[in-house]
C-alpha cells in the first residue's frame, strides 16, 4: 500500500502539480498582456473539458479547474473575430456595439494581438529565468570538479600513476574548470610531459604524464586514456545579479541545447527514441521528486522553457503559428482569408497530434510496453 501510495504522489500529484504550474504561467502571460490591452478575457481554465470548479472575478472572467488537467486555455471575447474580417470590411456593420468592440480581442491593431499571443512562451522564459535565479541566490549554485571515473588498462594515465577517483585541479598550472579543457591539453600535447595538479585524498598531488600518440587523418593527437565524470564539490550562494545572470545563462544554456537536439534529430545524428511525452515527463518527474523539492523546482524551470519554445515554433495552432499569421498579415497589409487561416489551423491540428502521438509511442516503447503486447500477441 505504501509503495501505491508513494508511486501516486510523485509520478502523478507532483506531475499534475508541476505540469499546471508551468501551464498556468503559460496563460497568466496571455491574460495579463490581453488585459493590460483592454481586451476581455472569459475564461482561464486550467485543464479541459467539464469543468470541476471555479468562480468570477469582478471584470468578467471565469477562473476555473477543469477534468482533463493536461494543459490550458484562456478564451477571450472576439477571439476569432479576426478571422472573419477583412480590412475592407465595414467594421460598424458588425453586429457589435462600440463597447464590444473595445474589449475585443479581434478588434485590436495587429500589433496587440500579436503581443497577446507572444507573451505566453515569453512569461514562460522567463519563469524560468527567475526559478533559476531563486535557486541559485537560496540553494546555491553547484560547484563542479572533473573526476577520473576509470582509467584504460596500457594508458598513459596507468603509466603516470593516476587512480579512480583523482580530481582534476590544474594542467601546467592552468586550472580546470571542465573535461574540455582536459581534452585540450591532452589533445594538444602527444608525447609531451604534462604536470597534472589532482586532489587525491583531500590533497593536491602533482603527476607528470605523457600523452599517447594518435594519428588520425594525417595529424597526430595526445591521448591520455581515462573515462571523466563531474563531481559536484559544493554549492555557492549568489547575489541578486549573480543570480540573475545565472538564471539567464541556465535558460540560454536549455534553448541552446533544444535546438542542438532538434538539428541532431533531423540530420539523423540522433535517435528519436528520446522523444517524450506527458508519460515521459511524468516518469522524470516522478525521479525528480524522489530526489527532493530542489530537483522538482529544476525540472519545472526546465519544463517551462521547453514549452515556451515549442509553443514559438510556427506552427498553426501553437502561438508561433497565430505570430505567423500576424507577420503575414503586417507584410500584406490585411489578414489572410478565413478560409487560409481554417486550412492551416487544420494541418496544424494534424501535426500536434501527430508529433503527441509518436511522442507517446517512444514513450510506451522506452518503458517496454510496445515490446510486452509483443510478445503477448506472440
Amino acid at each position: 500500500m505504501e509503495n501505491v501510495l508513494n508511486f501516486t504522489w510523485n509520478y502523478i500529484v507532483v506531475f499534475l502539480i508541476v505540469f499546471s504550474i508551468v501551464v498556468f504561467v503559460h496563460e497568466w502571460g496571455h491574460f495579463w498582456v490581453a488585459r493590460k490591452n483592454k481586451v476581455l478575457v472569459e475564461v482561464f481554465s486550467i485543464g479541459f473539458g467539464p469543468e470541476l470548479f471555479g468562480w468570477n472575478d469582478s471584470l468578467g472572467t471565469r477562473w476555473k479547474f477543469s477534468a482533463i488537467p493536461l494543459g490550458g486555455y484562456v478564451k477571450m471575447f472576439g477571439e476569432r473575430t479576426d478571422n472573419q474580417i477583412d480590412k475592407d470590411t465595414d467594421l460598424d456593420s458588425i453586429e457589435m456595439t462600440q463597447e464590444q468592440k473595445n474589449m475585443s480581442f479581434g478588434f485590436k491593431t495587429v500589433w496587440q494581438r500579436s503581443a497577446i499571443v507572444a507573451a505566453g512562451p515569453i512569461v514562460n522564459l522567463l519563469f524560468a529565468i527567475v526559478v533559476m535565479a531563486i535557486v541559485a541566490m537560496t540553494e546555491g549554485v553547484p560547484s563542479f570538479k572533473i573526476s577520473i571515473g576509470s582509467i584504460i588498462n596500457g594508458s598513459a594515465a596507468e603509466a603516470a600513476g593516476l587512480a579512480d577517483g583523482d580530481i582534476f585541479e590544474a594542467i601546467n598550472d592552468v586550472k580546470i574548470t571542465n573535461s574540455h579543457e582536459v581534452q585540450k591539453f591532452v589533445s594538444q600535447n602527444p608525447g609531451k610531459n604534462i604536470v597534472l595538479t589532482i586532489k587525491r585524498n583531500d590533497k593536491l598531488v602533482n603527476i607528470t604524464a605523457k600523452p599517447q600518440i594518435v594519428e588520425k587523418d594525417g595529424q597526430k593527437f595526445g591521448r591520455l586514456g581515462v573515462q571523466m565524470q563531474p563531481v559536484n564539490i559544493a554549492y555557492e550562494r549568489k547575489g541578486p545579479t549573480e543570480a540573475i545572470w545565472f538564471g539567464l545563462n541556465y535558460t540560454a544554456t536549455m534553448i541552446t541545447r533544444i535546438f542542438e537536439y532538434l538539428g541532431e534529430l533531423i540530420s539523423g545524428r540522433r535517435d528519436a527514441k528520446d522523444l517524450g511525452g506527458p508519460l515521459g515527463i511524468a516518469q522524470i518527474t516522478g525521479q525528480a521528486a524522489q530526489q527532493g523539492l530542489l530537483e522538482v523546482v529544476i525540472l519545472m524551470a526546465a519544463l517551462s522553457i521547453n514549452l515556451g519554445l515549442l509553443n514559438l515554433f510556427p506552427v498553426p495552432m501553437l502561438d508561433g503559428g497565430h505570430l505567423m499569421f500576424y507577420a503575414a498579415e503586417i507584410m500584406r497589409g490585411r489578414p489572410l482569408s478565413a478560409k487560409a487561416q481554417e486550412y492551416g489551423l487544420r494541418v496544424g491540428l494534424i501535426m500536434v497530434l501527430i508529433l503527441m502521438l509518436f511522442a507517446t509511442w517512444q514513450d510506451f516503447n522506452r518503458n517496454g510496453v510496445v515490446e510486452f503486447f509483443k510478445n503477448l500477441a506472440n
